[in-house]
């Protein structure tokens, strides 16, 4: 590929080094250092590759299964304890706050791609510079987010169209959450850089033990002192905070080489335009994504309470049985940039396959599974006794999870060419999603009510899966075969050297 991540990995490599991290002769005095000296990692460009992108995924899948618990149990405190009203106000927020989150986690998720290349390519000083950048990246990210938000809360949640009664529930909950938005940045910047190199299993541990400490919290805040929202507000900051520590106290303790050296931050500044591409692309992606959620969920805030509360219990119900679709697609994301890395293309195509066969299968599976099993779930989510919100949130599972396996396809496509470096088909699909949730906003749920919200996501999900699986499939050659040049061409390059 001649442009993108490719172009800048081989622009700022060491003196000496070659695009795989190997040495040229002349320059022996130079090691080449693994970071796998220093603590639990692991090689993707080497072994079955199904079995290492199974073997990832399973810590992730079980760590977010860990924090879909605690939000569902969130959720159950909410509306078994405080009411209705309670569910409705955190759900009237949601579209806001995930924006924030988005905007920080994919930064971080960008960055990561530029670390995991480095390891791929076995270049210790290119990944310790790397995570440098990304902590100074981070750090300024933070403190502009955190302000901006905290400023325009109120008007941002009257633009939302959230209801009067359930206004100042919001407005708390949202104050207290941004407030403590640097402890999620940084969790996930540690997390990412230990993901980055192959260890799932330590911010698996990490989630497990944070998402317990949320709901001792959870019930103390809110069943104990009664603190409704603030109390879940208070106890998700409080426990990512300790998440935060925990894993940046793992790095610090096992995973030294990878951390910036004296020189390091400063020599990092070569790489930032290489990590704000990945990183702004897919913030770009995700803040498209968010935006028109935003747009979305301003639009079915206006159907009232009832379908607030409705919507905002059959998405957790949804986003669950999402899980195993984002965590395959992330760890494939994993592989491909480390082995994109290393130069193995022909790897990364055959697994490709095989990944996007495991995302239909389960999407088939869950589908049975909630379609079977919608209405107890929403009872048990809810606590409500209210018929509309039991209808309306069985609608919404029902009419989103046969689309599920097209769902699957689209994260594995858009993280992958991510992965490669390929960012412009990734972000012109979210402007897809943008647009479709712009119309659902605009016509189907004027029209249709809470059926046009329903329909409005699976319709974008097979749109945005069209536009990406024609783009992937016509442009693959190219993808592949401008990488294989360029690496052919450095090779040719370093002959000369290795001879002298």
């Amino acid at each position: 590929m001649g442009s993108g991540l490719d172009t800048w990995f081989r622009a700022t490599m060491p003196p000496g080094t070659s695009r795989r991290g190997g040495l040229v002769m002349g320059t022996a005095n130079r090691k080449r250092t693994n970071a796998t000296e220093t603590g639990a990692t692991k090689d993707m460009t080497v072994g079955s590759p199904i079995r290492l992108i199974v073997s990832f995924a399973t810590p992730m899948l079980i760590g977010n299964i860990f924090q879909q618990i605690y939000t569902m149990i969130d959720t159950m405190e909410m509306g078994y304890f405080v009411g209705d009203s309670a569910i409705s106000a955190i759900g009237a927020a949601s579209a806001l706050y995930n924006l924030l989150l988005s905007l920080t986690i994919s930064m971080n998720n960008g960055y990561a791609i530029i670390v995991t290349q480095a390891f791929g390519a076995h270049d210790a000083t290119r990944m310790r510079r790397a995570v440098g950048g990304t902590l100074v990246l981070n750090a300024s990210m933070t403190v502009i987010v955190t302000l901006g938000s905290l400023l325009f809360m109120v008007p941002l949640l009257t633009f939302m169209n959230t209801p009067a009664e359930i206004f100042d529930q919001s407005y708390i909950y949202m104050m207290i959450l941004c407030a403590g938005l640097c402890t999620t940045v940084c969790y996930n910047m540690c997390a990412g850089v230990l993901q980055a190199v192959g260890n799932s299993k330590t911010p698996l541990y990490i989630l497990i033990v944070s998402s317990i400490v949320n709901i001792a919290l959870d019930l103390f805040l809110i069943i104990g002192l009664g603190l409704g929202v603030v109390g879940t507000a208070l106890g998700t900051v409080i426990a990512q905070g300790l998440s935060a520590v925990l894993c940046a106290s793992v790095l610090l303790r096992k995973y030294r080489t990878l951390l910036p050296r004296h020189g390091d931050i400063a020599a990092s500044r070569a790489l930032w335009p290489s990590l704000l591409s990945s990183g702004m692309a897919m913030a770009l992606m995700m803040c498209v994504v968010n935006l028109g959620t935003i747009i979305f969920q301003r639009a079915n805030n206006v159907l009232g309470q009832n379908v607030i509360a409705a919507h905002t219990a059959s998405r957790k119900i949804i986003e669950a049985f999402m899980q195993p679709l984002g965590v395959l697609a992330t760890a494939n994301a994993t592989f491909v940039s480390q082995n994109w890395g290393a130069g193995k293309f022909e790897r990364i195509q055959k697994t490709l396959r095989r990944v996007l066969g495991l995302e239909v299968l389960w999407g088939v599976l869950a589908c049975v599974i909630v379609y079977l099993l919608s209405d107890p779930l929403m009872r048990l989510i809810t606590g409500t006794q209210n018929a509309q919100i039991i209808a309306n949130g069985v609608m919404s599972m029902r009419i989103h999870l046969p689309f599920f396996p097209v769902l699957g396809v689209l994260l594995c496509l858009r993280t992958a060419m991510q992965s490669m470096g390929y960012k412009a088909a990734p972000v012109a699909s979210s402007c897809v999603e943008l647009a479709m949730k712009a119309v659902g906003a605009t016509i189907f749920i004027p029209m249709l009510g809470y059926v046009g919200t329903c329909i409005t996501e699976p319709v974008t999900w097979v749109l945005m899966t069209i536009f990406l699986g024609v783009v992937y499939l016509l442009r693959r050659q190219k993808i592949y075969g401008s990488a294989r040049r360029e690496e052919s061409l450095e090779e040719g390059q370093l002959e000369p050297a290795i001879a002298e």
